[in-house]
């Protein structure tokens, strides 16, 4: 039998003085901890930064939903790495994480971390009516932001996974409730080599990365044309959440469009093709080499 989550989720709702100490010191450590990996003992490029901070910085009340590719349990808090230092210190402006709740919420002590890390238990395979979309609906509806990976899992393989339907119910909950959220693709490649897939899982240093964020994914008009034609709430998640499996694979494609080509290997000369020696015939008809 697992570990009980069921306190996790009321806590985060009312979380009480000491709770948000702890969240702020826990929240402010790993992100600086992140941002020294990424970018200073790693080579990370970022593609439209600009466009990350621009969300971050927002108008108040207004939510924010990023969504990115899963590469490896590194990819957050890793990709937040590259804010600035502010953000970072700031738990009210940084991200609400889904993360599994049998990896990440295993014991009590891994339970309290990352709930004081601003992680959400979510269970895979219990739907997209859970306590922990409910609680990620709730959040956007105050105008936070929230992050989800909408594989669903680490994508070891970097297979064409169907998104799971979560990101559509959260767009379209919240939009449902007046509040559009601003939807932004990040789409990273390299956080798999600084910390791999395989034992030992250790944090690997001077490796490439490369983070390239989109712009925000136009969906009220898809939504509206939805509601105009009585879409069902089934309907609705599963549009939205191709609509924005479209456009994250499209920021992948010209993410891997800027990935410097790989160096080819120098082409080893040609050693020279030995001649024949040349042959004279013999008046007998016997031929012979003629430097014999």
């Amino acid at each position: 039998m697992g570990y009980d989550i069921g306190w996790i989720i009321p806590r985060l709702r009312n979380p009480g003085r000491l709770w948000t100490c702890a969240s702020s010191i826990t929240v402010a450590v790993v992100g600086l901890f992140s941002k020294i990996i990424i970018e200073f003992l790693n080579k990370t490029t970022v593609h439209n930064r600009e466009a990350l901070a621009r969300a971050v910085r927002r108008p108040p009340g207004v939510p924010l939903l990023t969504v990115s590719n899963h590469h490896s349990c590194f990819d957050d808090p890793g990709l937040w790495g590259v804010l600035e230092a502010r953000t970072l210190l700031s738990r009210a402006r940084m991200r609400w994480a889904l993360a599994a709740h049998d990896i990440c919420f295993t014991n009590a002590l891994h339970a309290c971390f990352f709930a004081l890390g601003k992680c959400v238990p979510v269970v895979r395979g219990a739907g997209v009516h859970q306590p922990a979309m409910d609680f990620c609906v709730e959040r956007l509806a105050q105008g936070e932001w929230v992050h989800i990976f909408p594989e669903g899992r680490v994508n070891v393989d970097k297979e064409n996974i169907r998104f799971k339907w979560g990101v559509g119910r959260l767009v379209a909950e919240s939009w449902a409730r007046g509040r559009t959220p601003l939807v932004l693709p990040v789409w990273h490649e390299g956080l798999d080599r600084v910390l791999p897939n395989v034992e030992p899982y250790r944090l690997r240093l001077r490796k490439r990365l490369q983070l390239c964020v989109g712009e925000p994914i136009a969906l009220a008009p898809l939504l509206h044309s939805l509601q105009t034609a009585n879409a069902s709430e089934e309907e609705t998640r599963r549009v939205v959440t191709e609509r924005i499996q479209l456009e994250l694979h499209r920021l992948r494609d010209a993410a891997r469009a800027l990935l410097p080509a790989a160096p080819t290997a120098p082409t080893a000369p040609t050693p020279p093709t030995p001649h024949a020696a040349p042959t004279v015939r013999m008046r007998n008809g016997i031929e012979r080499d003629k430097d014999a």
